[in-house]
């Protein structure tokens, strides 16, 4: 009977126990839920680093993971490596959506950053000459901005209707111009090799491309909608996520829009407004 009390007691006293590292474990969980790894562009890391440190200060910690090129961010959302990305346009969510049937989701708009045109060897696109050579992103939503850049030129002429042309819709190319796709990232590095170069906003920033030396900038008007860059998440569900509400909101302040100005030299508006 002794031995039996002996174990009773030892029970009662280590149920406490086991049940306030219970509690442990769980707190700590929870404090893990917080940490949300998000994946940018390198040239958007000040921008970040900023908001990083207001974060913490909210309880809530973010890990950033630098990408290059836009192959790969939304393929690390998708097998949980990140739990958002800043790196796309709309027009690059929905077309990558519909190619990959994902369910990437946008949870907040950053900026809008105008395509732009570069070059060392010409001052502008109209001196364009007969087989000159372009260079575009090959990507399906980057490469349409470019040959749309081209097209108000009055450079080329696209099919009417489509949402993202490529080379294949050129119906009109006096100039017998020859457009070179390449990697998003390459475009900038291809100056040397070819006559004009169209560039996306954050490869010509990582470039330290001077936006006031573009040869051209593509229009931006009440259409540059689907041209937004956003905070995407996985899935639709994830528009409900406290935490990343917590991050969108500390993006959209003057204090990262004083940033995108200095480090964006002015090529970039702010699209939360």
């Amino acid at each position: 009977m002794k031995l039996w009390k002996k174990i009773v007691a030892s029970v009662a006293i280590a149920l406490p126990v086991f049940a306030l590292a219970a509690c442990g474990n769980s707190s700590s969980s929870s404090s893990a839920n917080k940490t949300v790894k998000v994946g940018i562009m390198t040239n958007d890391k000040e921008i970040w680093q900023d908001i990083q440190k207001r974060l913490k200060k909210q309880d809530v910690n973010i890990k950033l993971v630098e990408f290059t090129d836009y192959n790969t961010p939304n393929k690390a959302l998708d097998d949980g490596d990140i739990q958002l990305n800043s790196f796309q346009t709309i027009q690059f969510m929905d077309a990558w959506n519909k190619k990959h049937k994902d369910t990437i989701t946008s949870v907040g708009n950053t900026y809008l950053g105008p395509m732009r045109a570069y070059s060392n060897k010409i001052k502008s696109l109209s001196a364009l000459k007969k087989g000159d050579t372009v260079s575009v992103p090959n990507d399906a939503a980057n490469e349409g901005r470019a040959l749309q850049l081209l097209e108000q030129k009055g450079l080329i002429k696209l099919k009417s209707g489509v949402t993202n042309p490529t080379t294949r819709d050129i119906t009109e190319n006096k100039l017998n111009l020859k457009i070179t796709e390449l990697d998003a990232a390459q475009t900038a590095r291809s100056m040397n090799d070819v006559d004009a170069a169209i560039v996306n906003n954050d490869i010509a920033a990582a470039a330290k491309l001077t936006p006031s030396k573009a040869i051209s900038v593509e229009k931006i008007g009440k259409n540059s909608a689907p041209f937004i860059n956003i905070i995407a998440a996985a899935s639709k569900k994830d528009k409900k996520n406290a935490t990343y509400k917590k991050i969108v909101k500390a993006y959209q302040t003057k204090q990262t829009e004083k940033l995108m100005k200095k480090y964006y030299k002015g090529s970039t508006v702010p699209a939360w407004k």
